[in-house]
């Protein structure tokens, strides 16, 4: 039987730190998968999908029923998670774009330089950013990593200019809260 295409290729992505515990995670829940509903649920499978591929030196694993797709570097690993028959070239360009654009956000002078944990965690709003555009609710949005950059890079610099249906929800707060203070003379 022909699989019924969809636009909703990526069920998660999760970077873990070296010794498996997480770093990030995103899932992109669906009404007929409910594996990763829980706190709990996405954990126990996040220590599970460690285990099985801190040994293995591939790139793709069917575990679980999902294909997965990961990579090492540094002392991150990341993982981008698709259902079981999801094109393993789709979800490993999901991947390189994400780490493609780290490298060209958080890299600065050092073209070479490892984008390390704690590298990751200074810039948490840039890697926040990076997973809002290139996946929204399970749909891969951007496969450039240099397009992705600049769309990230500035909404991280002029967060004011932006539309409001541009804007996360902490930055229309954030507003919120400043215009309500300048109203009201609470400066």
């Amino acid at each position: 039987s022909l699989r019924t295409m969809s636009l909703y290729t990526v069920k998660a992505i999760i970077l873990l730190e070296s010794s498996g515990e997480r770093l990030v995670a995103k899932y992109y829940p669906s009404e007929e998968d409910t594996s990763f509903a829980t706190p709990k649920a996405q954990e126990a499978f996040e220590a599970k999908l460690f285990t099985k591929t801190a040994r293995q030196n591939t790139e793709v694993v069917l575990f679980d029923g999902y294909t997965i797709v990961y990579k090492t570097r540094a002392d991150v690993t990341y993982y981008v998670v698709g259902s079981e028959d999801e094109n393993e070239l789709i979800l490993l360009t999901t991947l390189n774009t994400l780490r493609d654009t780290l490298d060209i956000l958080l890299s600065g002078d050092a073209p070479d330089a490892q984008i390390d944990q704690q590298r990751l965690l200074e810039n948490l709003d840039f890697l926040l950013l990076v997973l809002d555009e290139l996946v929204d609710g399970g749909v891969l949005l951007e496969t450039d990593p240099q397009v992705l950059a600049e769309r990230v890079a500035l909404k991280g610099t002029e967060d004011d200019d932006l539309p409001i249906t541009e804007q996360t929800v902490s930055q229309v707060i954030d507003q919120a809260s400043e215009f309500a203070r300048s109203f009201m003379g609470f400066y």
